[in-house]
C-alpha cells in the first residue's frame, strides 16, 4: 500500500520523505532553468515538469533512511576534479610517450560496499576516472576493473576512493 504525504501525517519518517521531495523538486526545477533558461512564460511548464519528475523519482527511488555527510560529500567533490585531471594527464602521457609503459588489462577489486545501489553509484563514479573502468562483477563479489597499466596500484586507489564515498554516504 502506498502512503502519500499530507500535512496531517507529518511523522518523523514523513518529514524525511518531505525533505527529500522538496530537495528533488528544487533540483529538477533548477535543472529546467539551467537547460531552458529563465523565461516567465515557461515557469508554469517548469513547475509542472519539476513536480512530475519529483513524483516519478520518489516512486522509482524512495528516499533512504541514511543521511549524507556534508563533510564527506565536500571531501569527495573537492578531490574528484584533481584526481580526474591527474589521471587524465597520466593517461595522455602514457598514450603519447612511447617510453612510458602501457600494460592494459584487468585487476580485481574487493569492495566494502555490498551489491546494490550504493555499489552501483560508486562504480559509476569510478568509471569517470581516466585509466580505470569497472567492467563486471565476479561470482565471488569482486569487481573486475579494466586498467591501462596493471602494474599501477589501481585496486588500492579504488579502496581509497570507496572509503571517501562511504564517508560521504554517512556510513564511515
Amino acid at each position: 500500500m502506498t502512503t502519500y504525504w499530507c500535512p496531517r501525517m507529518a511523522t518523523e519518517s514523513n518529514r524525511g520523505w518531505f525533505t527529500a521531495a522538496i530537495a528533488r523538486g528544487v533540483g529538477f526545477f533548477v535543472l529546467w532553468l539551467a537547460l531552458d533558461g529563465f523565461d516567465i512564460g515557461d515557469l508554469p511548464a517548469a513547475v509542472v515538469a519539476a513536480v512530475a519528475a519529483t513524483l516519478a523519482s520518489l516512486r522509482l527511488l524512495p528516499p533512504s533512511a541514511g543521511q549524507l555527510s556534508p563533510s564527506g560529500v565536500a571531501a569527495l567533490v573537492l578531490r574528484f576534479p584533481f584526481q580526474a585531471i591527474a589521471a587524465g594527464v597520466d593517461v595522455a602521457r602514457r598514450a603519447l610517450d612511447p617510453r612510458l609503459p602501457l600494460r592494459p588489462g584487468f585487476v580485481t577489486f574487493a569492495p566494502r560496499l555490498s551489491p546494490g545501489l550504493a555499489r552501483d553509484e560508486f562504480c559509476a563514479l569510478a568509471s569517470l576516472m581516466p585509466g580505470t573502468l569497472p567492467a563486471d562483477t565476479n561470482d565471488d563479489g569482486t569487481v573486475l576493473v579494466h586498467c591501462l597499466d596493471v602494474d599501477q596500484p589501481a585496486a588500492e586507489q579504488l579502496r581509497m576512493e570507496e572509503a571517501l564515498f562511504i564517508r560521504a554516504l554517512g556510513n564511515g
